[in-house]
């Protein structure tokens, strides 16, 4: 039997293939360092645990939760964003829960356009985003990040055409892949170009906990009027190190939230409701964890920046995220430059063009291993001779 037209649209999924060389790499016996990854190396915290163990143990959690999540959860997320972004938030109306961010970036476009709308993508991007547009059957057109706008979009470009077509725009801030960041003046100009010209806007905000330099990542919601154009998704993969618990939420315009519990009610029946009691536990407890995490990829972040720095390559620090984007040495595209390093150095890295046509020509390092781990990656990089003389060692 043949896949549906549409299935056979879906993209290849990029980093499925990435685990495939890394997999290779490992099974002949070779010790790779694999920095192309976005899966967090440090453990829940404690107090997580604990909430879901007690959760399991308790028979009414075996039982079908909800439609639409628990109430607990849906309150703790509310009050988390008062507490963290000053946003209010009704539970009742304006949270939905999901099963990872991931389900509702790609089931929103079915959501709340027809087929053969329009939205606004950023490229480079989260590959998914593109499996949104064919489960959608809708069109994309692109807003390039450049290193030169500070990896923001320039809303100034876009022709009158493209704003008039758009719909729905996403936007991902920290960003993966780049780290770069968003002010909240950007997001309040984000807000009078949906208002303008009718836009839903969706904002990933899944490295929100993840900002450097003292600088703290200004949630969407917290721009006037953000709610009356669009929503914030949540997750707790990054914050709270839950990324195999599959647990996240949306927050904004009742409308939309409305749209997915909708799309929800017919394709899931929620989560189990054990993680979402531990999710609640994460919300509302101590956030001392998240403190101590930053810190930590902040710390990791400078080590891989100076080493790199030493060794002559040139590099701009992420402002966020646990992410580093980094421009391959002339005359590499992104992939040859990847496999070079997997190949002679056994570091594994993401090729820019993985992520859009404006990836071309950088690759994404994750900093999720060890700092010394780090220094080694680097160390071995440096006996390939790629770079030419040295810079000093600065942490920005």
């Amino acid at each position: 039997m043949k896949l549906s037209n549409k299935l056979q649209k879906l993209p290849t999924q990029f980093f499925a293939s990435l685990v495939q060389k890394v997999n290779a790499a490992i099974a002949e016996g070779r010790d790779v360092i694999n920095l192309g990854q976005g899966n967090p190396d440090r453990p829940t915290p404690p107090h997580v645990i604990k909430a879901m163990q007690e959760a399991a143990a308790d028979p009414q959690t075996h039982k079908y939760s909800p439609f639409r999540g628990i109430q607990e959860l849906k309150e703790a997320a509310a009050n988390f964003y008062k507490r963290e972004y000053n946003v209010d938030i009704d539970p009742n109306t304006e949270v939905a829960i999901i099963g990872g961010s991931k389900i509702a970036l790609v089931e929103l476009p079915m959501a709340v356009l027809n087929p053969g709308d329009t939205m606004l993508l950023p490229d480079p991007g989260y590959p998914d985003y593109l499996s949104g547009v064919v489960i959608g059957d809708v069109h994309f057109d692109t807003m390039p990040l450049l290193e030169e706008n500070d990896f923001l979009p320039d809303y100034d470009v876009l022709s009158e055409a493209e704003k008039e077509r758009a719909k729905l725009m996403y936007l991902n801030y920290p960003n993966n892949p780049t780290g770069g960041t968003a002010t909240l003046e950007f997001f309040e100009n984000t807000v009078q170009l949906a208002k303008e010209n009718d836009i839903a806007v969706i904002h990933d905000f899944a490295y929100g906990a993840l900002g450097f330099d003292g600088e703290r990542p200004p949630s969407f919601l917290q721009a006037a009027g953000a709610k009356e154009v669009g929503v914030e998704l949540y997750t707790l993969s990054k914050t709270y190190n839950m990324a195999g618990w599959r647990i996240g939420f949306a927050v904004g315009n009742a409308d939309i939230i409305e749209a997915i519990n909708l799309v929800q009610d017919h394709l899931f029946c929620s989560v189990f409701p054990g993680i979402q009691y531990a999710a609640a536990a994460a919300l509302n407890g101590d956030q001392h964890c998240v403190e101590e995490q930053r810190a930590i990829y902040e710390n990791r972040r400078n080590v891989f920046m100076n080493e790199a720095r030493r060794i002559g390559w040139d590099v701009k620090a992420p402002s966020g995220s646990f992410f580093a984007w980094l421009k391959v040495p002339e005359g590499y595209t992104s992939e040859a430059f990847a496999d070079l390093l997997l190949n002679k150095a056994n570091v594994a890295v993401a090729a820019g063009n993985g992520f859009g046509e404006y990836g071309e020509g950088y690759i994404r390092v994750g900093l999720l291993v060890s700092e010394e781990r780090l220094l080694e990656a680097i160390g071995r990089i440096e006996k390939l001779e790629l770079f030419k003389g040295e810079t000093a060692s600065i942490t920005k």
